[in-house]
């Protein structure tokens, strides 16, 4: 298959590299002053995949005919990054996104015709110029559709499943995803030093019951344990964007609870007191 990605984050990079390690003909998207710095090829320090290099192409925008245009960028990024792909270059092609949050997919498909949720668990970063790592143990995706895409990441060596609702797809993400980011940011420390804070562990039962009433249906149990197998040393992205200066996903990963909260008047008091914490981080 032929696969583009929007840029060059911690998990486009990633993908790209192993999918065209496996055969998979891949492109990379970037930015004028980004694809200058680029040398060709992404290297990869993996604890799932191994370590390699691999020749990948890029572009400053999509020039040729894809099968799949896989989207990984940061919500604060999407609208410029979308500039790189316009709707009559990706025409039918699939597009995945493998974004934080829930409200990225509305707005996709005013933009492309074809739009399969997905969702990625993993911890991977970039390093200049093209470098990953790629740290967590594991590195999984699914998706909501999309079955041959599914069977080419197995194929490269991603865990990968395909999952019927989306809605519960993405719930469960979010719900795993948030109080690990919003705490791990509040209080600028690895997971294992906010597990036993009251706050991260009420945000866990908020964030449940708001994907519960948005209609989602997830294994609390299963939630849990994969929270709790989470190493101890763990960073959020959000946390490191925060620590970088960088504008983080506030938005995009509390959102969606706080603003399910207001609708199925659910009080989610500790998401809004680690939101807080956040934004109070930000301004100082």
């Amino acid at each position: 298959m032929r696969h583009a990605f929007l840029g060059m984050g911690g998990i486009d990079g990633l993908l790209a590299a192993a999918l065209a390690r496996a055969g998979a003909s891949c492109v990379v998207l970037l930015r004028p002053e980004t694809l200058a710095d680029y040398p060709g090829r992404i290297t990869v320090k993996s604890t799932v995949l191994g370590d390699f290099a691999i020749d990948v192409a890029a572009t400053a925008t999509l020039d040729r005919e894809i099968d799949v245009l896989w989207i990984a960028t940061k919500a604060t990024q999407l609208q410029q990054a979308l500039l790189l792909a316009p709707p009559e270059r990706v025409g039918n092609a699939t597009v995945i996104p493998l974004m934080n949050g829930v409200d990225h997919l509305a707005l996709l498909r005013d933009r492309y015709p074809v739009v399969v949720a997905g969702a990625i668990r993993v911890e991977s970063e970039r390093l200049p110029p093209a470098q990953n790592r790629q740290s967590s143990p594991f590195l999984r995706v699914e998706l909501a559709g999309a079955e041959p895409v599914a069977a080419e990441l197995r194929r490269a060596g991603i865990e990968s499943r395909v999952r019927a609702d989306e809605r519960s797809l993405l719930w469960d993400k979010l719900a795993f995803l948030a109080p690990i980011a919003l705490a791990t940011t509040a209080f600028d420390a690895p997971l294992g030093a906010v597990r036993n804070d009251e706050r991260y562990n009420g945000c866990r039962k908020e964030a449940l019951a708001i994907a519960t009433a948005e209609g989602a249906h997830i294994d609390m149990d299963a939630l849990f344990a994969l929270q709790q197998a989470a190493p101890s040393e763990m960073r959020s992205s959000m946390q490191k964007d925060v620590a970088a200066g960088r504008e983080p996903e506030l938005d995009a990963i509390a959102g969606p609870i706080v603003r399910g909260s207001h609708r199925h008047t659910i009080p989610v008091p500790n998401t809004n007191e680690l939101v807080r914490l956040v934004k109070t981080r930000l301004t100082a």
